[in-house]
């Protein structure tokens, strides 16, 4: 019996089989992609060098010149020291800053007297960046309380090196007493072994002790030396500088930092260096108040504000559990009317320190009344 065609079974056919040319169509179009977008940043890069001009014709290294100027300006206001890194340059000066013979910022004349000094320890905060020597708390400090007070602060410091500064200076000079004072920053600082091209001790973590690393420190890197495989290619792009800039990223893309230790781990380490702190209270008889400042970007992001806090709160914990008095700076800060008037960009104005000081009076008359005599 005859079937019709149309009714009649067929085998499967075959799939057509993939041409060469369909399979070697994708690199192509990923290599057309990649094309486009370099020629596209290519045209925004000479676009913004047209717009600014000079740069049309100048292809600096963005990352290196910062380095370089860091470098330069720093060399003339610090000296290489084994054990802290760096230490303020006797006789410098510029204006508005004096560091004395003693390699100390200058606090004005001392009281009549001459009784015994305190001692004030810290970063930026402490040397008092951004304002004169009289307008710094240390300075301030000085009038209120009558007594000489040694501005030991340096910019920059991670807490590490501020209780290694303490250390250091404390037999020296036999304070009355000793300000270690602090920004939530200076924490994570105990996190790296090099911060802005500059090298610095650090400590690791041996139980519940600091064990101290890196000493002594090597002394500063040549920038050309320092800069990443990114940072030697698109350090020349003024596009990823501007765009950088825009975004707020510079800190660590111009910034040679070098990590010895995860993040977090600095607030281990900060609480046991203030085990070193209560040694040091001890051995010399001498008050130790260990005080909390604050930068200004808390007063503007809640949520930063949050995390500020509790990495001081806990450190502050810390050092009362080994004995010594502390101060949280924040309750008087945020009691005045507003307190980002309270700086002049980044760190206090006249005011602000003022405000610093009298806390820190109050808190040492509170000290001083409970310590035995010497």
């Amino acid at each position: 019996m005859n079937t019709p065609d149309a009714q009649r079974p067929h085998p499967p056919q075959p799939a057509p089989p993939t041409t060469p040319r369909a399979r070697s169509s994708l690199p192509g179009r990923i290599t057309m992609v990649l094309v486009a977008v370099l020629v596209g940043f290519g045209l925004l890069e000479l676009g913004l060098r047209a717009w600014y001009w000079d740069y049309l014709f100048s292809w600096p290294n963005f990352v290196l010149d910062a380095r370089t100027v860091l470098a330069g300006r720093d060399s003339n206001r610090y000296v290489q020291d084994d054990r802290l890194g760096y230490l303020p340059r006797v006789g410098y000066a510029a204006p508005g800053i004096t560091i004395e013979a003693s390699g100390l910022r200058s606090t004005g004349a001392p009281p009549a007297g001459s009784p015994a000094p305190i001692l004030a320890v810290g970063d930026s905060f402490t040397f008092g960046d951004e304002v004169s020597d009289g307008e710094t708390w240390p300075a301030q400090l000085q009038r209120l309380t009558g007594r000489p007070v040694l501005n030991a602060g340096v910019s920059g410091y991670g807490f590490d090196q501020i209780v290694l500064r303490a250390e250091a200076l404390v037999p020296f000079y036999r304070p009355e007493a000793v300000v270690v004072a602090f920004i939530a920053d200076d924490i994570r600082r105990t996190e790296m072994r090099r911060l802005w091209s500059a090298d610095k001790p650090y400590f690791d973590l041996d139980g519940s002790s600091a064990a101290l690393r890196n000493v002594p420190v090597p002394p500063r890197a040549d920038p050309r030396t320092t800069l990443t495989f990114w940072q030697g290619t698109l350090g020349y792009s003024l596009l990823f500088d501007f765009v950088l800039r825009r975004l707020d990223l510079l800190h660590d893309w111009f910034g040679d930092h070098i990590r010895v230790h995860p993040a977090g781990t600095g607030e281990r380490i900060a609480c046991a260096l203030t085990q070193r702190l209560a040694e040091l209270q001890k051995t010399n008889s001498t008050p130790v108040l260990l005080v909390a400042e604050y930068d200004p970007v808390v007063w503007d992001d809640p949520a930063f504000a949050t995390e500020q806090r509790r990495l001081t709160s806990g450190l502050l914990a810390c050092a009362r559990k080994n004995g010594l008095a502390t101060l949280d700076s924040y309750d008087a800060m945020a009691a005045t009317p507003n307190p980002r008037q309270l700086y002049v960009l980044w760190h206090m104005n006249e005011a602000g320190n003022t405000l610093i000081a009298q806390a820190i009076r109050n808190a040492l008359d509170k000290v001083s009344s409970h310590m035995p005599p010497r």
